[in-house]
C-alpha cells in the first residue's frame, strides 16, 4: 500500500504529492498527459524529442568511452598479440572463449570443447559453461560466424564494439527511469550528461572490457527501469503483464553475464522485503517480483547444467522463505502501531532465520563450497573470521575490496551530482519514515482519525523502490568499493528525479508557503537547463581535451614472453605461474593452465595457493613436487611479485603466503608471536642463484627484465623410488 486510502472528513485538506493530486495538475499541463492516457500532439512532441535526445546520449556514451579506448592504447594500430595482452587478468580468460569458438571447426564442435574443456585447468575436465558466465561469449562467437560481416569487422572488434553499445543501453535504461519517475525527459538528459562526466565512478569499461560486471549492470539498469514502470500507480492489468515480461528478460540476462548475481539479486530482494513490510507494495506486486528473480535464477540454473553455487544462494532461500512464511503468518497488517511493530519483527525474525536454516541445508545437501570464501572475506571484513586465511587476505589486501575512498565524493560534487543527490535523499528518507509511520499506524480495515489524516503525506511505490535501492546499494558501495558501480549509475536518475521531479520541490514549496502551480513549472524547468548549461561550460573543454589525448599501448616483456611461449613451447605444455599471468597465456599462447583468476572454485582455490609456494619460502624440492602434482611443465616468475612494492607489508603476496604457512615475514616490522622463522629461503629469489637443488630439479629457458620461465625436470623412476624411502 503506497499511500493511506482516502478517509472519511478528509476532503478540502491538502494531502501532499498524491497520485490523485497530480493528476488533476496533469490535466492542466499537456507534456505531462503521457501518464494519464490523454494523448495530444505536444504529447507526442515530448515523447519524440525525449527519445531522440536518450537515444543520443547513450551513443555518445558509447562513441566516449570506444574513443579513450583508442587513443589510449592506439588498438587499431598494435599488433593482435598487443592487443590481447591488453584484456588484463581475468578478462583475458573470458575472451580467450569467445576465440576459442572463433577458432573451432565448427558451432557444435566448439561447443563440445567448452563442455569438456581439458586446458583451463591441467589434469582435469571441466565444463565451461556450467563453471563460468561465458554465454555472451558463446552467443558473440555464434552472431559473427552467422553475420556476414567478417570481411570488414575483425572478431576483436566486433567483441569490444558490443560491449561499448552496451553502455548505449545503460545509459539509455538511466534515462528512461528518470523520465518515469519525473514526467520529464530534460531528467533523462540531466542523467545521460551526469553518467558521462562521473565516467571514471560509473564505468570501468573502457579499460576492463570483458569484466562480467560490464555485460551484466547495463541489463541490471534497464530491469531497474522496467520495476520502476510497473510500480507506476494506476498502471493497467495488460501493461502490467507486458513489464513483468520485461522485468523477468531483463533479470535473467543479467544473472546469466555475471557470477555475483546472487548477492546483487539478495539486495533487491531485501529491498521489495522492507517495501513489502512497510506497507509500500501490494501482495500481488510483492509476489511477482519475487518470482521473476526466482524463475531468471532457475532458468540460468539450467542453462548452467544445474551449478549447485545457484541452487545454495542466500537470495533463493530467502525468497522462498519470505513467501512460505509470508503465507503462513495471517493479519501481519492488522492492529494498531505497537502490535504491528511487534509482529513485524517477529516476521522478520522468523525470515532470518528459516532463510539460514534453508541455506546451510542446501549447502550440506549439495556438499556446496564454491562460494565460501566470499563468507570468509565478509566476516574477515568484519572482524568476524580469522585474518590469516590467504583466500580471504587476498580480497581483503585488493583495494579494490577496501572502503570507498573518501575521494569519490569530491569528484562526485564537482560534477553537481551529489548535492542535489544528497537534498533528494533526505527530503524522500524522511518523507518514507513519515508514511511508514502512518501506514504503520492505521489497523486493517484502513480506519484512522481526521487528526492523523491532517499530518499524513504521500510517496509512489516507486519512488519508494529507487530510494530504498539508492539507500541500500550505496551501503554496499561504502563497505565495498568495486560494488559502487551499482550505486553511482543510479545516483545519476535519483539526483535527476529530485531536479526535475515534483515531489522534492513541493516539500521544500510547501515549507516555504509558495507551492503553486507556476513557481512548479518555473523551477522544474529552470533548474535542470541551469545545471545543464553549467556543466557544459565547465566540462566540454575537458571533454574534447580528454579524447584528444594519445598515448599507445607499451609492454614489450609481457609481448616477448607470449611470442617465445608461442613459438618455442609445445602446443600441450602446461604453465604455472600467477592468475592474472596465466590468464593472457591461454588468451595469446593457448596454452594448458595450471591455475586461472575465476575464483569460484573450492579446489581452483586449493590448488592456486598450492602453485603460489613458487613466491612462498619453501624447499626446492616441495615446489617440484607440488607442480608435479597438478602437471606444470614451466613455471613463470614475475619479479613484480616477488620484489612486490605496490601493497604495505602485510599485504604483499608474499606476506599472505608466510602468514598463511605459520612463517615470519620478510622486512622490518612487527609479526604475530606463534609465527616462526622458515627453514628455507624464498623460492623465487633462490631460483635465481642457480644452485645445486634448483638447478638439479629446474632449467632456466627464457628471461627478460621482467619474467623467469623454467622448464621442471622430470625426475627418474630411480630418484623417484629413493626420495620415497
Amino acid at each position: 500500500m503506497t499511500a493511506l486510502r482516502q478517509r472519511k472528513g478528509s476532503k478540502g485538506k491538502d494531502p501532499g504529492p498524491s497520485v490523485q493530486n497530480l493528476k488533476s495538475d496533469c490535466t492542466a499541463e499537456p507534456r505531462e498527459r503521457f501518464t494519464t492516457g490523454g494523448f495530444s500532439w505536444w504529447t507526442i512532441v515530448c515523447v519524440m524529442t525525449g527519445s531522440v535526445v536518450g537515444i543520443s546520449l547513450g551513443l555518445l556514451c558509447c562513441i566516449y568511452v570506444a574513443t579513450l579506448h583508442e587513443n589510449d592504447l592506439w588498438f587499431s594500430n598494435i599488433k593482435e598479440v598487443e592487443r590481447e595482452i591488453s584484456f588484463r587478468t581475468e578478462c583475458g580468460l573470458y575472451y580467450s572463449y569467445y576465440n576459442q569458438m572463433l577458432k573451432a571447426p565448427s558451432i557444435q564442435q566448439g561447443l563440445y570443447e567448452l563442455i569438456h574443456d581439458n586446458t583451463t585447468e591441467s589434469k582435469r575436465t571441466i565444463n565451461i559453461l556450467q563453471r563460468m558466465n561465458i554465454y555472451q561469449e558463446v552467443f558473440l562467437s555464434i552472431l559473427y560466424r552467422i553475420l556476414p560481416i567478417q570481411t570488414y569487422l575483425e572478431p576483436i572488434y566486433f567483441y569490444i564494439y558490443t560491449v561499448f553499445a552496451l553502455q548505449a543501453v545503460y545509459v539509455i535504461a538511466l534515462f528512461i527511469t528518470s523520465w518515469l519517475l519525473s514526467d520529464s525527459w530534460l531528467a533523462g538528459a540531466l542523467t545521460g550528461v551526469w553518467y558521462i562526466l562521473n565516467r571514471v565512478d560509473t564505468t570501468r569499461v573502457e579499460f576492463t572490457i570483458s569484466l562480467r560486471e560490464n555485460w551484466s549492470i547495463p541489463f541490471f539498469a534497464l530491469q531497474v527501469a522496467a520495476i520502476t514502470c510497473y510500480l507506476r500507480p494506476q498502471l493497467k492489468p495488460i501493461h502490467q503483464r507486458v513489464v513483468l515480461w520485461l522485468v523477468f528478460i531483463s533479470t535473467f540476462c543479467f544473472c546469466l553475464t555475471w557470477q555475483f548475481n546472487q548477492f546483487v539479486l539478495l539486495v533487491q530482494a531485501l529491498i521489495i522485503f522492507t517495501l513489502d513490510c512497510l506497507d509500500f507494495l501490494t501482495a500481488e506486486q510483492v509476489v511477482s517480483l519475487y518470482l521473476m528473480q526466482v524463475l531468471s535464477l532457475l532458468l540460468v540454473w539450467l542453462l548452467q547444467f544445474c551449478n549447485s553455487m545457484i541452487l545454495g544462494s542466500l537470495v533463493l532461500s530467502f525468497i522462498v522463505s519470505a513467501l512460505l512464511i509470508k503465507h503462513f503468518q495471517t493479519g501481519l497488517k492488522t492492529g494498531g502501531f505497537v502490535i504491528r511493530v511487534g509482529k513485524l519483527a517477529l516476521h522478520t525474525l522468523l525470515v532470518l532465520t528459516l532463510t539460514f536454516t534453508i541455506n546451510y541445508s542446501a549447502k550440506k545437501m549439495l556438499q556446496l563450497k564454491s562460494d565460501e570464501h566470499i563468507f570468509k572475506f565478509i566476516k574477515a571484513k568484519f572482524g568476524f573470521g580469522a585474518t590469516r586465511d590467504f583466500d580471504a587476505s587476498l580480497y581483503l589486501c585488493e583495494e579494490a575490496f577496501g572502503l570507498l575512498p573518501l575521494d569519490t565524493f569530491e569528484r562526485l560534487a564537482g560534477t553537481v551530482l551529489l548535492y542535489p543527490y544528497l537534498c533528494t535523499l533526505s527530503a524522500l528518507f524522511i518523507l518514507l519514515l513519515l508514511v511508514a509511520l502512518s501506514n504503520l499506524s492505521t489497523n486493517g480495515s484502513g480506519q484512522a482519525s481526521s487528526q492523523e489524516e491532517e499530518r499524513t503525506f504521500r510517496i509512489r511505490p516507486d519512488v519508494a523502490y529507487n530510494l530504498l535501492h539508492t539507500v541500500f546499494f550505496g551501503l554496499l558501495a561504502f563497505s565495498t568499493m568495486r560494488m559502487k558501480y551499482l550505486w553511482t549509475g543510479h545516483m545519476c536518475p535519483f539526483a535527476a528525479f529530485g531536479v526535475c521531479g515534483k515531489e522534492v520541490w513541493s516539500l521544500y514549496l510547501r515549507v516555504l508557503h509558495c507551492n503553486t502551480k507556476t513557481m512548479m513549472r518555473l523551477i522544474r524547468y529552470s533548474v535542470p537547463i541551469v545545471i545543464l548549461a553549467f556543466l557544459y561550460y565547465k566540462f566540454w573543454p575537458r571533454l574534447m581535451e580528454e579524447i584528444s589525448e594519445l598515448r599507445e599501448f607499451y609492454d614489450p616483456d609481457t609481448v616477448e614472453l607470449m611470442e617465445w611461449i608461442r613459438l618455442k613451447t609445445p602446443k600441450r605444455a602446461v604453465f604455472a605461474g600467477s592468475m592474472q599471468l596465466l590468464a593472457g597465456i591461454k588468451l595469446c599462447t593457448g596454452r594448458v593452465l595450471t591455475n586461472h583468476p575465476h575464483y569460484e572454485d573450492q579446489a581452483l582455490r586449493e590448488r592456486t595457493r598450492q602453485v603460489y609456494q613458487i613466491y612462498a619460502r619453501q624447499s626446492a624440492e616441495e615446489v617440484h613436487k607440488v607442480l608435479c602434482s597438478v602437471g606444470a611443465d614451466y613455471i613463470v616468475l614475475e619479479d613484480s611479485i616477488c620484489y612486490e612494492r605496490r601493497h604495505s607489508r602485510g599485504c604483499r603476496l608474499r606476506d599472505l603466503l608466510d602468514l598463511a604457512n605459520g612463517h615470519i615475514m620478510d622486512g622490518p616490522g612487527e609479526n604475530e608471536p606463534d609465527l616462526i622463522p622458515a627453514t628455507h629461503p624464498r623460492f623465487c629469489e633462490a631460483m635465481k642463484s642457480d644452485m645445486p637443488p634448483y638447478l638439479t630439479l629446474f632449467t632456466r629457458v627464457f628471461k627478460n627484465k621482467t619474467f623467469h620461465v623454467y622448464k621442471l625436470k622430470k625426475l627418474k623412476k630411480k630418484n623417484k623410488a629413493e626420495n620415497v624411502l
